[in-house]
């Protein structure tokens, strides 16, 4: 093995340890913070330049995820998701009730807008309004998280993982839909299933009438400005524009407003995710240039361990999901296995997705209520969120797996 290859190899494995770990011991330094790093390691060692560097970018995907990112910056700023979350929290229903509303609007916003800004946004709002009628808030984050990543699969612009896949495999948009839309909606009566079940003592509580308050403000034009950008979106994505090209577009006019400023919409885009997907991008294809990654994957097809067969993709998005994150999964297999057929890519964003409900790391859309959550004054625990993660996941899982072997997209 050559002093290159060696370089990537313990770049590689010790960014991706830090993936797992999410920062390092007796440091801030977040997982960005960590593949910033590794990027820096690659360039400063010669083992790669600036022009592979700027060659291993997917400058596609990383528009897309910005224009979408806009787009859904529109609502925010519009107040539609706060006033989401008051809607939820004020209706004059039973917990039980309340909890299957925040799973469907939860999901159903996640299924057309990033579901990391979705969350975000409706957190602090669910935490105030839920213990504002004396019911403890955690089983309906567990709902509002594990619905944004059931309702996010539907569709190839629910999540970043889902973007990137669409792109890289070039998938068609409404295919996308027809293929995992079904087990996506599965998934979400799982969420509510097992969340009431495995939460019951706290859904039992009688709680509170919802106190009146005065309404959340939201701006209807800059709401139905929003919807008609997500409209046309959709339209675009059905003609041969490249989706990057009619989301930048779309984003570019959102920003042109008299009444939202551009710099607050730019304030919600999740600039660190998009630079973790560009150093990441940069290590995964380090390790891919070495061929070292290829040489692996052809020897475990020999020994029947290839991943496009289900009884391997499935624990491997399950493991790797639950470890380094469903981002990182996604960008180190499809960076790894660039000729993976058409079925597999449905898969590969089916499976991650779900598997990201598993363990409160598994997916950004988790972390990112559970530290909303802490900043409000309630704590989601590991232990918390896994009491109703790990069995919605596996049910979700299992039910995606027969649907992909059952309609011959992944052989078993």
């Amino acid at each position: 093995m050559s002093t290159p290859q060696v370089i990537v190899l313990v770049v590689f494995a010790a960014t991706y340890v830090g993936m797992a770990l999410g920062r390092v011991p007796g440091l801030t330094l977040d997982r960005t913070g960590i593949a910033l790093l590794a990027l820096a390691a690659l360039l400063a060692s010669g083992v790669m330049d600036v022009a592979a560097f700027g060659a291993a970018i997917d400058a596609p995907t990383l528009i897309l995820l910005f224009a979408l990112m806009i787009v859904s910056a529109q609502f925010a700023g519009a107040g539609f998701y706060d006033r989401c979350a008051a809607a939820i929290t004020r209706a004059q229903v039973s917990p039980a009730v309340l909890l299957a509303l925040t799973v469907a609007v939860g999901g159903g916003l996640s299924a057309v807008l990033a579901n990391d800004i979705v969350v975000f946004a409706m957190t602090p709002l669910l935490c105030i309004g839920i213990q504002g009628r004396g019911l403890d808030p955690r089983p309906f984050l567990i709902g509002l998280a594990g619905a944004s990543n059931a309702g996010s699969a539907a569709t190839l612009i629910g999540n970043p993982q889902n973007i990137l896949i669409g792109q890289v495999g070039g998938l068609d948009f409404w295919h996308f839909i027809a293929v995992c839309g079904v087990p996506a909606l599965v998934a979400l009566v799982l969420v509510y299933a097992v969340t009431r079940v495995m939460w019951r003592n706290a859904l039992a509580a009688p709680g509170m009438p919802a106190a009146d308050a005065a309404p959340v403000p939201v701006d209807r034009r800059q709401v139905g400005k929003g919807a008609l950008a997500v409209v046309a979106l959709v339209i675009l994505f059905a003609t041969p524009v490249p989706r990057e090209v009619a989301a930048l577009g779309i984003a570019a006019l959102l920003l042109v407003s008299r009444r939202m400023e551009s710099r607050a919409m730019l304030r919600s885009v999740d600039w660190n995710l998009l630079l973790l997907f560009l150093c990441l991008f940069a290590v995964t294809a380090a390790l891919a240039g070495t061929g070292l990654a290829g040489d692996a994957l052809g020897w475990a097809a020999q020994r029947g361990f290839s991943l496009d067969r289900l009884s391997v993709l499935t624990p491997v998005t399950l493991l790797l999901s639950n470890t380094i994150g469903n981002v990182p999964a996604v960008i180190l297999i499809t960076a790894i296995w660039p000729a993976a057929p058409q079925g597999a890519y449905y898969a590969l964003a089916l499976l991650s997705t779900l598997a990201g409900n598993l363990l409160i790391v598994g997916s950004i859309a988790n972390l990112i209520v559970a530290e909303r959550a802490q900043a409000s004054g309630v704590r989601l625990g590991f232990m918390d969120f896994a009491r109703a993660g790990i069995p919605m996941t596996l049910l979700s899982m299992a039910v995606a797996v027969l649907w992909l072997w059952a309609f011959g997209w992944l052989p078993w």
